[in-house]
Formats: C-alpha cells, structure tokens, sequence
C-alpha cells in the first residue's frame, strides 16, 4: 500500500514539475513579446507619427498653394531618381511585405521606410491621388525586420515583428487600433490567421495609438445619424448594397491592373512614365474643375459621410485619378482611396435607394474596403471604431456580402487566398491570379 501511495505521489510531482515549466515558459514567451511589442509600438509609431503629421502640413500647403500641382511631375521624377539611387528599378510595394512573411529568405531592405516616407510626401505635396496606409504598412514592416535584426531574431521571428510593425504604423496613421491589430494577420493569407503575431500585433497596436495621440494626431471618427429600422425594405436595399460594393471593389482593382498595364505597354523608361503620369493628373485635375479628388481623399469622405452628397461620378472619378497617379510611378498606397471610392458609391447608392445616404457611404468605405483587402474581421473592426455600433446589423451585411463578391481579386497580388469563399476548400491561389495554383493546389471551378 505504502509503495502505491509512493508511487502516485511521485507521478503527481512529475506532473506538477510539467505543469510549472509549462506556466514559466509561457510567461516567459509571453513576456518577451510583450516587450518585443512594446518596443515595435514605440519606435514604429513615433516614425509613423512623425509620417502623419508631415501628411498634414503638406497637405496644408498644397490646398494653400494650389499651384504646386504643376510641379507633380517633377516630383515624380524626383521620386523615381530617389528609389534608383537606392538601387531599386522595380519597386513592389505592400507585396514585398507578403512575400517577406510567406517566403523563406525574403527579406524586407532596411531603406524602405525613409524612401517610401519621403515619396509619399512628395506625391501628396504635388497633387498625386495616393493614401496613406499603405506607405505606413511599408514603413512598418521594413522597421519591424530592421528592429528584428537588431535583436538578432531568428527568420520566423522577424517575420511576425513585419506584421507587428504593420500593426502599429496602421494604428498610428489611421486611429483604429482594434482593426490594426488584426489586419496584417489577416490579409497575409486569406481564409487562416497567424494567430503567432497576436499578442505583439496587440501591444504594438495599442502603444503606437497612444503615442500617436501623444502627439496630437486624433483618431477618425463618423457620427452617422439617420440610421433606419431593419425591415424588408431597408434589408432588402443595404444587401443589394453589399452585393454592388464587391463589384465596385473588382472594378478598383481591375482599373489599377489596366493602367499599369498601359503604362508598361506603351511607356518604357520609368522617368518618362512618371512625368507623363502626373501631366494626366493634371490635366484630369483641370477637366475637373477642382482638387477633390487629388490628395487621399478624406475631405470627399467626409463630405459624404457628414452631408450626403457628392457628385454622381465621383467614385469614378477617384478610381481614376487613383490608377493614374500610382500606376505610374507615385507613393502612397491604395487604401484610403478605397475608402473614398465606397463612400462616394455608397452616398450615391443612399440617393438613389431613398435610405439614408451617410449610413450607405460609411457602409460603402466599409464594404469596399474588406472587397479590395479581402479582411472581413478587420472591416467590420474598422466599421465599428469609425462609425460605433448604431449600425451594426447593416455592417454586417455589407461587409460579408462584399467579401463574397469581390471574388478573388484584390490589392495585393502576392496576397495568397488558402481557402475558398465559396466552399469548405483548400485551394491556395494568388489574389487576382487567372486561375493558376501552385504546391498542387486544387482551383476551384464552380
């Protein structure tokens, strides 16, 4: 008996001694990406602070001086020279950032956050129709692997230190901390979440916030009003709205594909190609008649948001002076004038529809967003900090009818979609891919 006793006393002490290395190699682990976080947070939101501020003076003064639209293609050849000089002929943009976290030795150059801060600057003081989160999500990450190999971390490691650098430059810019958080986890690879990077994602995300707000750089915010009751008809409306905002989204896509493709076809050297690139921004710019379409894209958002109403053409307009000013050659990114584009179809839909034109603009920025990022989770975060909660069930809608109908398209062609939107499927396919697959993919045909 004593010998039993003995022996389950002595299984009981094994266990024990297991289950405490297990609770210290958690908090272990846990702990060191705390601070890994932490120290991306810092660093990344102070350089994305500083990136967001010089965002609004030149701004400020190109609406000041609007003349410095004449000068775009002289800051496009600027630009061009700049990422020579740094030996780059091919620039990848946010993709060098997929593929740095899909691939084995990809590797994310140190010199991409000072280049792309000071290229969007110049594209955005002379006119160009460019974002700002995308430029912050390069910046993020090339200072995420840069302070990755400071520490000398291993390749897996540095890897989530991009997406958590991605994390903290999303939130510093933009404000939205919860969607920030989520957003490089998710649009890595479609249909599964490195839930690795959540913890460093969180802290980078909430610390850049509050130093970004340290700063004086305020979160957006909407108040949307005149918010109608669900019924037949206003669900029947908001589902034909989500259905359009997934086609509207390919459309963005497509118009961006075909410019690039225009530009590459017809104009060979890249100084000519951004010069004449920003003669057609100016040249649309004066067809127009004003400059609400140069820059981001935040004055037309919230015009749609706040009175509802834009001009009919707007969101094609967007798409327009977006594809030319990037396709050939300009800094910014694509996100914000997505943004734009789904306010400004999403007002005019309100108009047309009879329900409410600023709760459909800011379902609009929402739904077309998740259409060209294909990120659910991180649109309706992003749905819920920007607009509240008043609108939640109409959020819902939009948002996962626009995933479901935007296809397989999107920004990122390095984007790699793993499961299918239609099915319980693997099928591992780039975004905007002709149906190529790779590793034995099976490409789903219905």
């Amino acid at each position: 008996m004593k010998e039993k006793i003995k022996k389950i006393w002595k299984q009981m002490e094994k266990i024990e001694m297991q289950y405490m290395k297990s609770i210290l190699f958690n908090l272990k682990a846990g702990c060191i990406w705390m601070i890994r976080g932490c120290i991306i947070g810092f660093v990344v939101g102070g350089f994305s602070s500083l990136f967001a501020l010089g965002l609004e003076k030149v701004t400020e003064c190109r609406n000041m001086h609007p003349a410095l639209i004449w000068f775009l293609p002289f800051g496009g050849i600027v630009i061009v020279f700049l990422y020579r000089l740094c030996g780059v002929r091919k620039d990848r943009g946010t993709n060098i950032l997929l593929t740095a976290v899909h691939e084995s030795q990809k590797d994310v150059p140190v010199y991409m956050a000072p280049l792309i801060f000071v290229a969007t600057l110049l594209t955005h003081l002379f006119g160009g129709s460019a974002g700002r989160e995308g430029a912050a999500l390069q910046m993020g990450g090339s200072l995420g692997n840069t302070i990755g190999r400071i520490l000398n971390l291993e390749e897996g490691d540095r890897k989530i230190l991009v997406m958590s650098g991605m994390s903290a430059a999303f939130s510093a810019v933009f404000g939205t901390p919860l969607a920030a958080a989520v957003f490089p986890m998710e649009m890595i690879s479609v249909g599964i979440m490195h839930y690795a990077a959540l913890l460093p994602c969180v802290f980078s995300s909430i610390v850049a916030s509050q130093f970004a707000a340290g700063m004086g750089i305020h979160p957006e915010s909407f108040h949307i009003s005149e918010i109608p009751a669900l019924a037949p008809a206003s669900f029947g409306k908001i589902v034909i709205l989500g259905i359009l905002c997934g086609a509207v989204s390919v459309m963005f896509c497509i118009c961006l594909k075909i410019a690039g493709s225009l530009y590459n076809k017809y104009i060979k050297n890249l100084y000519g190609k951004v010069a004449i690139g920003g003669c057609l921004v100016i040249i649309l710019t004066l067809l127009v008649g004003n400059f609400d379409y140069n820059g981001a894209g935040m004055e037309l958002i919230e015009r749609a948001i706040h009175q509802g109403e834009v001009p009919v053409f707007a969101f094609l307009l967007k798409m327009l002076f977006t594809a030319v000013t990037l396709a050939a050659g300009f800094k910014g990114g694509e996100i914000v004038p997505a943004f734009c584009v789904g306010a400004s179809f999403g007002c005019l839909y309100g108009n047309v529809m009879g329900i409410s034109p600023p709760l459909c603009a800011a379902l609009g920025m929402a739904a077309v967003f998740c259409g060209v990022t294909n990120s659910p989770m991180t649109s309706m975060l992003i749905g819920f900090e920007l607009f509240g909660f008043s609108g939640v069930k109409y959020l819902l809608l939009v948002v996962s009818l626009s995933y479901l109908f935007s296809g397989y398209r999107g920004l990122y062609h390095e984007q790699i979609i793993v499961y299918s939107k239609y099915h319980p499927r693997y099928i591992n396919r780039l975004s905007g891919s002709e149906g190529e697959t790779f590793d034995g993919a099976d490409y789903e045909e219905k």
